[in-house]
């Protein structure tokens, strides 16, 4: 994509600014994603008749802020059925205020030396960006209740999404997220899907623990516990979900006589997630009911029940990149790290607004940095946000999950960015692997 937007400004010629705009804007946020991952990237505006170096990660970074400050107010305001998907005024300030808000990272002299503690010089920018969106009243947060927003009817209509990458399971295909969450033996759970699932994802215990607000419609984000069959989005207590299976199924350990006896058993997913003795090497939890039931599963990007064998497992659910609601984030925290507040709005207020939406308790005091990566946690759980915030707050080394399996991993810092595929490399023999791999 990044190659398209610059053949694209290319095609149209340089001094075309109001036609090379949203090509410059989508090439920008596509260089985003690189430096976030990867750190240097190759900086390519034009042809090139060779295997281009890698330029740093700040210089990334300041390409990255320009090419946004010089197109932003080229870009369409209106928001609409025909500029969703697309780059607007408010996607271009969005990035620039998830640019600022991460900017003492992108511009650490190497990833490894950022600390959470260092100053960062564009926090006002930050606010600035988001009153841009803020004043321009085209977006809320109420137009569609929490889960709603994220099923696979949703699209411009839903007034919280700034940009969002459209998925239609038969024209535009490519999200597949529901497949990797369902319980293995789940898949007809919710509805007769005509597809194999994966299985492999559960949610943290630790992670699952933040979302524990009385009343807060984003708890519904994952299930557990004893299931039943699922209706219009809703579960129905008065069909339990059964399995056939037998106590050797259920616990493949289970040797007795009667291990083979077949019955019906009630799926029943559990929080906590136990490893089997080989899994420090493995991550094994068993090839049995008992190990896939371990952890709970999302479904706040729901499947979509109309999918055919022929679309291949994929949905129509639309996937937000940026949201109003991280907007209002977005500003509270970089109040709360020192930025100036603007038009009477305060960390807490901007948390309330998020807080009354989803018909959480509101806040009664200031929260603190670690309220709002929480807040942050239940409102952007399995939108691709995580890492950067726990980086950003220097919490990426910290001993959640199953690092502790993996005690080096706690201090290794350059892992902070990916490395760079061994494909890629062998490609372009003279770059560098990234320090540390």
């Amino acid at each position: 994509m990044r190659k398209q937007a610059s053949d694209a400004i290319a095609l149209f010629g340089e001094d075309k600014e109001k036609l090379t705009a949203p090509a410059r804007a989508i090439r920008a946020y596509y260089y985003f994603i690189l430096m976030d991952n990867f750190g240097a990237a190759p900086l390519i505006t034009g042809p090139v008749d060779a295997v281009p170096a890698r330029s740093s990660r700040t210089e990334i970074c300041r390409f990255i802020e320009a090419e946004l400050l010089a197109v932003k107010d080229l870009l369409p305001t209106t928001v609409s059925i025909a500029t969703y998907g697309k780059a607007t005024k408010y996607m271009a300030e969005a990035l620039l205020a998830k640019l600022y808000l991460n900017w003492a990272v992108y511009t650490a002299t190497d990833v490894a030396n950022y600390n959470p503690s260092a100053q960062n010089e564009k926090l006002n920018d930050v606010v600035a960006m988001c009153d841009q969106i803020i004043s321009s009243g085209q977006f809320n947060l109420t137009s569609h209740k929490f889960m709603a927003k994220f099923r696979p009817d949703n699209g411009y209509q839903v007034k919280d999404f700034i940009f969002a990458i459209p998925y239609d399971r038969e024209k535009q295909q490519g999200m597949t997220y529901s497949r990797f969450w369902i319980h293995r033996s789940a898949q007809n759970q919710f509805a007769t899907l005509p597809q194999s699932v994966g299985g492999t994802f559960r949610v943290l215990p630790s992670y699952l623990e933040k979302f524990n607000l009385a009343g807060d419609e984003r708890n519904a984000s994952y299930i557990g516990g004893k299931q039943y069959y699922w209706s219009n989005y809703t579960e129905d207590k008065t069909r339990p979900f059964l399995i056939r299976t037998s106590k050797r199924g259920i616990d493949q350990d289970y040797n007795a006589a009667d291990a083979d006896a077949q019955f019906d058993w009630q799926l029943e997913t559990t929080k906590e997630i136990t490893l089997r003795s080989d899994g420090a090497a493995t991550l094994n939890v068993g090839n049995d009911q008992k190990g896939r039931s371990m952890g709970y599963r999302s479904i706040k990007f729901y499947m979509d029940v109309a999918v055919t064998s022929a679309n291949q497992r994929n949905q129509s659910n639309d996937v937000p990149v940026f949201r109003y609601a991280d907007i209002l984030l977005m500003k509270a925290e970089a109040i709360l790290r020192g930025a100036t507040a603007t038009n009477g709005q305060t960390a807490q207020s901007l948390v309330n607004q998020i807080r009354a939406y989803v018909n959480a308790p509101v806040l009664t005091a200031a929260p603190s940095l670690q309220d709002v990566l929480d807040e942050r946690a239940r409102e952007f759980a399995d939108e691709s946000w995580r890492r950067n915030d726990l980086i950003r707050y220097g919490k990426f080394e910290d001993n959640w999950g199953f690092r502790s399996l993996y005690p080096a991993g706690m201090s290794e810092k350059f892992r902070r960015i990916f490395p760079v595929p061994t494909t890629v490399l062998n490609l372009n023999t003279h770059w560098q692997q990234n320090p540390g791999y």
